[in-house]
């Protein structure tokens, strides 16, 4: 397992009940302290990780006797981070990614980036509405897990899977990926709402126009429709949207209030990836031909000064028309 954030770690506390794990983790401090302490202290607090899981600062160390490759590694480092792994790693390995975002260079997704860095290795992603606190610390929970062939898909599921943590399987791994990374911009613009104090009715117009906007963004690059209705699509951004720990959610909050894209930033110490996302996502919507208004609306306030409440207002401006088969907003 690469990555050793907060949801890197959790994974990693849970496969390691299935099978001998290793996680590692860019910090020494961080691997010594999940090593020996059980916990992820800089990420998780003092919430309790499998006595069975092992950390190392070592690629060789964590990498070169692995049957899977794990990878949590925000999408930013995701490419060196895997070419650092591919001078260690057996081949043909599975490659898993819980990354829900997309390569700002390239405009790649995680998947891409491994066909091209490790080619021949099967590759998927492990996707749905997860906060990390809560799946490691026991709550219910379930995710989608997509390779190319139903049957590593099937087996790679039984790695993942626990009493209270369901994990169900699929092909469409183009789809997954897309709404992995969408959710994250949306959430943004649903953070923004939070911060300048719109209420549950616009929260829920937010989240449901956003599911059809990520659908036509999704189905016009080859998702399968059903993909955004499922757990990778509106159940992760359902609780993307709608949770106080989601860090997305959290950015466009603080965006509302009237602070910065940097001053949000330089107060976080995790990746929040829709704020990467969204310029990879407006330059394939363009493209693709794909109006995205309330894409267009973060971008517009994430990288071209404007403010929430100019968002809101240009997405209220919008004419609406036929709810399912119309354009726009």
């Amino acid at each position: 397992m690469l990555g050793a954030g907060s949801w890197g770690t959790a994974v990693a506390s849970i496969v390691a009940d299935s099978a001998p794990t290793t996680l590692w983790a860019r910090s020494p401090e961080v691997a010594v302290d999940v090593d020996a302490n059980h916990r992820n202290s800089r990420y998780l607090g003092d919430i309790e990780l499998a006595k069975t899981l092992r950390a190392t600062a070592d690629m060789e160390q964590a990498v070169a006797d692995a049957d899977v490759l794990i990878m949590g590694v925000p999408s930013h480092g995701f490419r060196e981070a895997l070419e650092q792994a591919a001078l260690h790693v057996r081949p043909w390995i599975p490659v898993v990614s819980l990354v829900k975002g997309l390569e700002l260079s390239t405009d790649y997704r995680m998947t891409e980036i491994v066909a091209e860095v490790l080619p021949g290795h099967p590759a998927g992603v492990l996707a749905g509405p997860n906060i990390a606190s809560e799946v490691v610390a026991g709550y219910a929970a379930a995710a989608t897990i997509a390779m190319p062939d139903q049957n590593s898909a099937h087996k790679l599921a039984e790695l993942f899977r626990t009493e209270r943590f369901r994990i169900y399987s699929t092909t469409d791994v183009l789809g997954v990926e897309v709404a992995g990374a969408l959710k994250n911009v949306f959430a943004i613009a649903a953070g923004m709402g939070d911060g300048i104090g719109t209420g549950y009715n616009t929260k829920a117009m937010v989240i449901t126009r956003a599911v059809r906007e990520m659908s036509k963004f999704g189905e016009a690059l080859g998702g399968d429709p059903q993909t955004f209705a499922g757990l990778a699509g509106t159940g992760d951004l359902v609780v993307t949207c709608t949770s106080p720990a989601s860090r997305n959610r959290r950015v466009g909050e603080e965006l509302g209030r009237g602070k910065t894209i940097q001053e949000v930033l330089d107060g976080m110490n995790q990746v929040a990836e829709g704020v990467k996302a969204v310029t990879v996502v407006m330059e394939m919507a363009a493209r693709l031909g794909v109006e995205m208004p309330i894409a267009a609306e973060v971008d517009g306030v994430v990288n071209k000064g404007g403010t929430a409440e100019d968002a809101y207002r240009g997405l209220l401006k919008i004419t609406p028309g036929h709810e399912i088969h119309g354009d726009g907003w």
